[in-house]
């Protein structure tokens, strides 16, 4: 989701309003283009707006650079995989006229050397060793490993609101260090480097810094990444870091020494961020209508149903950047030019009543749509971590629940504060009372390991193609 050395970036732009409150300018009229807060407020009414105006509608990027958000299930998937639809930034008209100035906020997206700004065989090339990395069989092998590490985040909770006061911030004490130590692991990066890429990548999908502070996160990141490659050079292991260096390094290399660091940045921020979103995300859905935990504690739904329901409702990507026509593209009747940055608007998507029905504001962990969400993207760009991030959250909101039945918000909803983004979706963090303790969870190798939530599992429960991600 992010990337690597210091790409350049263009001029910020302050929104002038906090978190929360209301915009001090009048709301845009239909036939202007509509723009994106940057500070994350009001995602979902953004979205809501967005849609109404149609399946694809020009927006207002920050520093004042323009674009379109495909915004309908429809039209997204049929974008997703429409043959003149770009992901290379050569294709981005503005950048390649120099119209994007050094530390825009979203340069990053577009000019990380990686798989999602390649396309045809430099995509196939750059996703192969992830693919590998993140295959079912090897996501299924880390089953056990995920439920010794929420076992252990767990058991510290209760010490953790006891000095809090009685609550504990469940995003940073369980749902960050969950996915951040598996992807962590697989990849090959030391805890020494773990808590700084974190926020690092944090401020990469930030789209309220100003230039300055962009250009200076992202030269940081590229050193951080560039120390980890370093120490596995020197003590090379059986994960991605290694594999990428050993390709890197061969004598007919397959990949550069760009390409390998803005792969490890991908795969670190995609790889723990949208778990850590979804599993906060969800958390807050069901903490706010206890009647679906209720679905699933009496079988009528199940922990797979939660997290696919989860990535529909409250996508933990509100709006993926860019895609670009590589010639004028009609979508659902708008005109969109070509070299125009188009972002892949999952969170108004997701919402679509058009294929959730009257009620997809709703979240309901028995809806059965007659489309499944494209909240992991579609096609050949479709995420390639999906089937881990399906095991996490599975496995951490199951365990969750189960040792702390009672847990709830220790705040109103309305007082958490979003993330600083439009591109991300979820609160800066999430204060919880942890209620009665009902003891460790049930151990690997018990009939929990029967459960329907395993890699590739479907919104059923069941097994989806393998070669899903």
């Amino acid at each position: 989701m992010t990337e690597a050395d210091a790409p350049s970036s263009g001029t910020a732009s302050s929104s002038g309003t906090a978190p929360g409150s209301a915009p001090t300018t009048p709301p845009p009229s239909p036939s202007s283009p509509f723009p994106l807060d940057p500070t994350g407020a009001g995602l979902r009414e953004a979205a809501q707006e967005l849609r109404a105006r149609g399946p694809a509608v020009p927006v207002v990027l920050p520093g004042g650079v323009l674009g379109h958000a495909v915004t309908r299930h429809h039209a997204l998937r049929d974008f997703l995989t429409h043959p003149e639809v770009a992901k290379n930034a050569c294709h981005f008209a503005a950048l390649r006229e120099g119209r994007i100035p050094p530390g825009w906020q979203l340069t990053t997206f577009a000019t990380v050397d990686g798989m999602t700004t390649a396309d045809g065989a430099d995509h196939r090339r750059l996703r192969e060793p992830v693919v590998k990395a993140l295959s079912p069989r090897r996501v299924a092998a880390l089953r056990p490993r995920v439920e010794r590490i929420t076992t252990e985040l767990l058991d510290g909770l209760p010490a953790l609101a006891a000095q809090g006061g009685g609550t504990a911030d469940l995003r940073y004490a369980f749902a960050y260090p969950l996915p951040m130590r598996v992807i962590s692991e697989l990849i090959g990066v030391d805890e020494e480097f773990r808590d700084r890429l974190h926020e690092l990548s944090g401020l990469v999908v930030n789209t309220t810094l100003d230039p300055e502070t962009v250009l200076a996160a992202n030269r940081e990141l590229a050193a951080v990444l560039a120390q980890v490659v370093a120490a596995r050079r020197a003590a090379p292991g059986d994960d991605l870091t290694s594999a990428l260096i050993a390709a890197c390094d061969a004598d007919e290399a397959r990949l550069s020494e760009q390409e390998l660091i803005g792969t490890l940045l991908l795969t670190i921020a995609a790889g723990h961020q949208t778990t850590l979103d979804l599993i906060t995300n969800a958390v807050r859905a069901l903490c706010a209508d206890r009647g679906q935990l209720d679905l699933v504690r009496s079988g009528r739904a199940d922990w797979a149903d939660v997290v696919e329901e989860t990535l529909r409702h409250d996508s933990p990507v509100a709006n993926f950047p860019f895609r670009y026509p590589t010639r004028d593209l009609d979508i659902g009747g708008t005109l969109v030019p070509r070299g125009t940055p188009v972002l892949a608007s999952y969170g108004a998507a997701g919402r679509d009543p058009e294929v959730y029905g009257p009620d997809a504001d709703r979240f309901d962990v028995t809806r059965r749509p007659a489309a499944r969400h494209l909240s992991f993207g579609h096609g050949a760009h479709v995420c390639p971590g999906a089937p881990l991030a399906r095991l996490e959250a599975g496995i951490a909101l199951r365990a969750l629940f189960d040792r702390f039945p009672d847990l709830a918000p220790a705040v109103p909803e309305a007082d958490l504060r979003p993330l600083p983004t439009f591109v991300g979706n979820s609160v800066t963090e999430l204060p919880v009372r942890l209620g009665r303790d009902a003891g460790p969870p049930v151990r690997p190798g018990s009939v929990q390991d029967e459960s329907p939530l395993r890699p590739g599992a479907g919104q059923d429960g069941s097994a989806t193609s393998p070669g899903a991600g």
